[in-house]
């Protein structure tokens, strides 16, 4: 049944047109898209956690997290300058695999792109919140974290979600533009951080190189458990896909988007890592029977109290410098984590109303979710309602958590899309293919091989979320989506 109801690509492409959004990003707009989507919480924020679970072989687990979206993204290119609409992997797989799959990828990508905004709210509020204090004005502790963090409800995470959600519904062009600003802080950070870090480095504090191994499946430590979790460091990328069809001449800039952002923020990122470990070392927190303890425990937290280790903080870029003695570059990077986080929800948020956009346009979701606004031209109906529950969530629970979370859906959907362009390989191999994935018979394979051995290293709490959430997916798609399909029913809208 999940494999019937295949919607050709040609009719894709129809019906986007019927019922299009304004094609207004070109290659440099969408390759900042990019990088605002990348460069976030997983480098400012869930570095301490990854040197947690790997120690200095972080910089292995960001490797090996780079190596397999480098893979993904290939795939990505490929299918995205083939069939240049809105829906990301949802889309692509209704194209090749068929309607209930295609769902299923869709309802995969609410705990990428949803609780990944949740994430980075609740990691620009760690930032906004310690700013807040050092300069005396903190917020009160039960505001300060969510109820399954030790608090009540974290306010500002809560207020940026919020704030993101109306810029998204005045406009496209007006967000992408105040995005490009923020990226540009964002790397602006990074660089400083490097250029005062980078000549602390000292070699001793590389060794152990990697004291709690490579790790085990469903282990969560280790150099795999780090990568599998890092790997949100990176997640983002494929927001540029669900822009295509808002971008002006997708053919040659959704290609060039994906690689040139992901090409940039590997390299950030191991210079970073590098200069973070190597100026005051990452060794992992160990219990009495000397083994590492699990990040947000609270083992973790009562060991952590009176320590200024890298693991320890919430700040992590911020904190290195301070323990370096430059307190004011320090408060400086978290001001800057401040105010440039927010592209981050913006991108995710921006990538999850497109897919429902489209999911809507093609029957699985309410028509009413679809509508576009007469004034801003956005679909301003789901935007809102994405928005309020990316607040929400990011209002109530801890960061590593929803990070863990938001990796399995993205690695989901990411061994679809491999999988989808060897499929039309087969299937279709005389389309036209303006970007053609290189050796596809060799990175598709090693793409979906490599999400697969991330994803079966995560936590397994997160991947009993994942499945459940994945079974209460079946349910709704069979009690309205597949009653409801357009393609079923022949009901196309006109």
């Amino acid at each position: 049944m999940l494999f019937k109801r295949v919607k050709p690509l040609d009719q894709i492409l129809a019906t986007a047109e019927k019922k299009a959004l304004t094609r207004q990003l070109g290659a440099f707009q969408l390759t900042m898209l990019g990088i605002g989507a990348i460069i976030g919480t997983g480098i400012f924020v869930l570095t301490a956690e990854a040197g947690q679970k790997a120690g200095p072989g972080m910089m292995i687990s960001f490797v090996i997290a780079a190596i397999v979206c480098a893979l993904a993204a290939l795939a990505y290119a490929e299918l995205a300058a083939m069939v240049p609409v809105a829906g990301s992997a949802y889309t692509y797989t209704y194209g090749v695999l068929g309607e209930g799959m295609a769902w299923v990828v869709g309802w995969a990508l609410v705990l990428e792109y949803t609780i990944a905004a949740s994430t980075v709210c609740v990691g620009w509020s760690g930032y906004v919140n310690g700013l807040l204090a050092h300069a005396g004005y903190g917020l009160p502790d039960f505001l300060r974290t969510g109820p399954m963090d030790g608090g009540t409800f974290n306010l500002l995470a809560f207020l940026i979600g919020m704030a993101v959600t109306f810029l998204l519904v005045i406009g496209t062009s007006k967000s992408a533009k105040v995005n490009t600003v923020l990226v540009i802080i964002k790397v602006l950070a990074l660089t400083a951080f490097i250029f005062v870090a980078f000549p602390a480095v000292k070699d001793p504090n590389f060794k152990p190189f990697m004291p709690t191994g490579w790790g085990s499946p469903m282990g969560g430590i280790g150099v795999l458990g780090a990568a599998a979790s890092i790997f949100f460091a990176y997640v983002g990328f494929d927001a540029i896909s669900t822009a295509a069809e808002e971008t002006k001449n997708p053919n040659r800039n959704i290609p060039i988007g994906l690689i040139a952002s992901l090409g940039v923020c590997t390299i950030y990122y191991l210079l970073v890592s590098y200069s973070a470990i190597g100026s005051i070392g990452s060794q992992p927190m160990l219990g009495p029977n000397g083994v590492a303890l699990q990040p947000g425990t609270p083992e973790m937290a009562a060991a952590c109290k009176a320590s200024e280790a890298l693991v320890c903080s919430r700040e992590a870029l911020a904190h290195v410098l301070r323990v370096l003695n430059h307190n004011e570059l320090g408060n400086l990077i978290g001001l800057a984590a401040g105010i440039a986080l927010p592209s981050v929800i913006l991108t995710m948020t921006y990538g999850q109303t497109r897919i429902f956009f489209t999911m809507a346009r093609d029957g699985l979701l309410p028509s009413g979710l679809s509508k576009i606004h007469p004034r801003f031209h956005t679909p301003h109906v789901i935007t809102l309602i994405t928005g309020v529950f990316v607040s929400i969530f990011g209002a109530l629970y801890p960061v590593g958590q929803l990070a863990d979370i938001t990796n399995s859906g993205t690695l989901f959907a990411f061994m679809m899309v491999a999988v989808g362009v060897m499929v039309l390989r087969v299937t279709q191999p005389d389309r036209k293919r303006p970007f053609r994935t290189p050796a596809v018979w060799i990175v598709c394979p090693l793409a979906v091989l490599g999400c697969l051995l991330l994803f079966i290293n995560l936590p397994p709490v997160t991947l009993k979320v994942f499945f459940g959430w994945g079974v209460v997916g079946l349910v709704v798609y069979y009690l309205y989506g597949h009653r409801k399909s357009h393609l079923a029913n022949g009901t196309e809208p006109a």
